[in-house]
């Protein structure tokens, strides 16, 4: 499937609510990153911080509005091979993530 020319409509609250979102993780993220590097956080506060601000069903809901716009949009076809596509991730605990660096903890 040609991917590069294809559109997929979202509605804009919904983008706009994903987009926020998306926002505060790499803005808090950097900023968490600044302060391990400064010494002022450890890995329990980015655990914090991933604990109390919902990330993982704030990211969830994100995947949900695109799945969604592509389920709605695209062809059985075309979505049985962008979720091929996306089994293919790097995902954390598994072989083909990398380990931690030698300087952290495992």
């Amino acid at each position: 499937m040609d991917m590069s020319s294809r559109e997929i409509r979202i509605p804009l609250d919904e983008a706009v609510a994903v987009l926020q979102d998306l926002n505060e993780f790499v803005v808090s993220l950097d900023r968490l990153g600044s302060r391990q590097a400064s010494g002022t956080a450890d890995d329990q506060t980015v655990g914090t911080f991933i604990a109390d601000w919902d990330v993982a069903r704030r990211l969830a809901r994100a995947r949900h509005v695109i799945s969604a716009a592509l389920d709605a949009q695209l062809s059985e076809e075309d979505n049985t091979e962008i979720d091929a596509l996306c089994e293919q991730g790097r995902f954390y605990g598994t072989e083909s993530a990398p380990p931690p660096s030698a300087d952290q903890p495992s």
